[in-house]
């Protein structure tokens, strides 16, 4: 957002000049105004940006692919949720999502006998589940608590939310990471993972307690399945008949939600202008 340029060439004051004193170039030339600058501001210098500098490659390389994990995640929703509306589908949504209502699913199934796999959906599962986690760590090493005071900063209630889990996330420390993935509607995990990143956890460290978080977690959802049996069954049934209207809902809402960003962010563009 530019700022109007203050008018310092009208503003400034005449230098005085010696009238005994002999006017030589480097009098005049000392004698002239110093230019202020302009006093625009920079785009990277906006408070919706994380860093507190002029980016680098890898700050835009970093910011590039939060996008892009945004993006991806609601493009999936519509694959995700006609993956899930069939008992031969289930391990593939597993392996490639990494599902844990995939994963319960599964557990109900064996349960019941039915010869599925699991094994293997579940271990690549949990690496299709953490393959962008990545990005979070990498933010924090770069710019800290930057994309935490930017979630925190949409509203009064973001701000509490944000906060009460930094909090949280302090104390545990990097057992964080494993309570990162409790199903609570609370942003735990991308706070976790920022301050792993923000507080010095090296990157393999960081890679290899994510991988055995999800890796629990999965199997947690798995045996909670089994435990079930039947009822999940039933439930997995029911949703079958209507699977494949949920996910071409799912594709009009991502296509209407698409459109209404970009337009949204053309208006601000024309007003920013």
């Amino acid at each position: 957002m530019a700022a109007q340029r203050p008018d310092d060439e009208l503003n400034a004051p005449v230098p005085q000049v010696d009238a005994g004193a002999e006017a030589t170039g480097e009098d005049v030339a000392s004698a002239e105004p110093i230019d202020q600058g302009s006093g625009e501001q920079e785009w990277w210098e906006d408070p919706g940006m994380p860093w507190r500098h002029k980016p680098t490659r890898q700050d835009i390389a970093c910011l590039a692919w939060i996008g892009f994990l945004g993006v991806f995640s609601m493009a999936m929703l519509p694959l995700r949720a006609w993956l899930l509306g069939a008992p031969e589908r289930l391990p593939w949504l597993v392996a490639l999502m990494g599902s844990r209502t995939g994963a319960a699913g599964l557990g109900s199934l064996v349960r019941v006998g039915a010869e599925t796999p699991f094994i293997w959906p579940l271990l690549v599962g949990t690496l299709m589940s953490i393959k962008l986690d990545w990005t979070y760590w990498w933010a924090g090493k770069l710019w800290g608590r930057g994309m935490i005071e930017i979630w925190a900063g949409q509203s009064e209630r973001a701000a509490r939310n944000y906060g009460r889990m930094e909090r949280w996330a302090d104390k545990l420390g990097w057992l964080g990471i494993f309570i990162a993935y409790v199903p609570i509607p609370l942003p735990i995990m991308a706070v976790v993972f920022v301050l792993a990143g923000a507080q010095g956890m090296s990157w393999k460290k960081f890679m290899v307690l994510d991988f055995f978080a999800a890796l629990i977690w999965l199997i947690g959802y798995f045996f909670f399945g089994y435990a079930v049996g039947e009822p999940a069954v039933a439930l997995l049934e029911a949703y079958a008949k209507v699977a494949n209207y949920v996910a071409i809902g799912l594709v009009v809402f991502v296509v209407v939600a698409s459109f209404w960003r970009s337009g949204k962010a053309a208006r601000v563009a024309r007003v920013a202008g």
